[in-house]
């Protein structure tokens, strides 16, 4: 049996590995707390502003070409799927963060040749945690992934699958930090 976990590892470690000191923060955001009002969904019952969190990160791993960020709710009551708020992908490899508000839906922040992919509301920009009333606090995972490619080539209609599998496919490493919030 140890043999068979050992051998798991091994696999699952060139999947995706854990950059040794790959860290994300924000400064808007407290891990393992709740969400602040400013960055929840403006629709759906929710009453929030909508503006995405800031975030930062630090200590890539070395030849990272570009980074992917993600934000996914695990805990959302889709069949197993979760609910994916915000997907970026080819943020140079130069930058350090995301200021708040910068996932707007066509935001002029982003560096040229970043895309922000359409959600799981529908909007190509961030869509804020709005759970169902009564649900325990939802996770939502901030993941930023350091990438071996400079660019990743995506069709304009993929569905957030297909980008999570392209941004895996070519992850060096990851970092995440998880906040909550329920209603």
């Amino acid at each position: 049996m140890k043999r068979l976990l050992v051998a798991s590892g091994l696999v699952l470690g060139t999947t995706v590995a854990v950059a040794a000191g790959f860290t994300v923060s924000s400064p808007d955001l407290a891990p393992n707390q709740k969400i602040g009002q400013k960055f929840v969904f403006n629709s759906f019952g929710c009453t929030g502003e909508n503006v995405s969190p800031a975030l930062n990160w630090k200590n890539t791993p070395a030849g990272t070409k570009s980074f992917a960020v993600t934000v996914h709710d695990p805990d959302a009551p889709t069949g197993g799927a979760g609910f994916w708020h915000w997907v970026v992908i080819n943020l140079p490899a130069t930058m350090t963060g995301l200021a708040q508000g910068d996932g707007v839906v066509d935001s002029k922040n982003l560096p040229q040749g970043a895309t922000q992919i359409h959600n799981d509301y529908g909007l190509a920009g961030w869509g804020g945690p709005c759970p169902p009333v009564g649900n325990k606090p939802h996770r939502y995972n901030f993941t930023v992934y350091a990438l071996k490619v400079d660019k990743l080539v995506i069709p304009a209609d993929a569905s957030t699958a297909v980008v999570g599998f392209m941004i895996n496919q070519n992850a060096l490493g990851k970092a995440t930090l998880t906040a909550r919030y329920g209603r």
